[in-house]
């Protein structure tokens, strides 16, 4: 235990410019406590003592304003920076080195009584704000931009921002050494990128408007060509335009 203690401060250094001494993350990091009492709460709740593991974490919320259910499955050195609003259901699962920001939710989308939260891969880190909700698997080494709204799995080393979530690039990786990339204002623009799909679209649609009339003395094989060729490039990037909309990617 005490172990652990020692690594979760480290943590805190590593991935909290913030963090000044160990007495501090001690005393003064609402992450920190909850984090502990969770981890308590989770033996606990193991032993079959639930109701008494709930009323821990119902207690931990009214000092930290951070709600982990205590049959979450949480990992090494995890670690929860300001904190406020954070919530964590019941059947999350989070591996090593995962780090979150203030509000946001790891929710499930179902009543039934079965794996219904997110599973956290090793490394992903979740910005300010941001939902995860059902029982999805975002890949390690992930960055879930602030206020995005993730309803599809996400693959390893991925980008996500917007409502729905959508992946808009492949990132290197974000946490190394123990050290998170604090970038977070990095993050490219979804729906610039969708508009500028269309933009490039239309200005194609009018160039080749604008030559039909050379193709006047073409003879009927080269005319059938070139709108074959057109139909073709049309076709590519209305499909790029499709699985852009639809959560592919940019």
């Amino acid at each position: 235990m005490i172990k652990g203690i020692r690594e979760d401060i480290q943590t805190a250094f590593k991935r909290d410019p913030a963090a000044c001494s160990a007495w501090t993350v001690l005393t003064c990091y609402p992450g920190f406590h909850a984090i502990w009492s969770y981890r308590l709460a989770h033996w606990l709740w193991l032993q079959g003592f639930c109701w008494l593991a709930r009323f821990m974490m119902h207690v931990v919320r009214w000092f930290t304003g951070i709600e982990i259910h205590p049959g979450a499955s949480i990992g090494r050195r995890f670690f929860i920076d300001h904190g406020m609003g954070i919530v964590i259901g019941e059947t999350t699962e989070i591996a090593d080195d995962v780090t979150l920001y203030h509000g946001v939710t790891l929710g499930g989308t179902t009543w039934k009584a079965e794996k219904r939260h997110p599973t956290l891969e090793e490394g992903v880190i979740v910005g300010a704000g941001a939902k995860v909700l059902g029982p999805i698997v975002i890949g390690g080494q992930s960055r879930i931009g602030s206020n995005a709204v993730v309803l599809k799995g996400v693959p390893p080393h991925s980008t996500v921002v917007g409502i729905p979530g959508t992946v808009v690039g492949q990132s290197d990786a974000v946490l190394e050494d123990g050290k998170i990339n604090l970038d977070h204002h990095l993050m490219p623009n979804p729906v610039a990128e969708a508009l500028k799909r269309v933009l490039h679209m239309i200005d194609d649609v009018n160039a080749r408007v604008d030559n039909l009339h050379d193709t006047d003395s073409c003879s009927a094989q080269d005319k059938a060509d070139m709108e074959q060729k057109i139909s073709a490039d049309m076709k590519k990037e209305h499909e790029k335009l499709e699985r852009f909309l639809g959560g592919g990617g940019i």
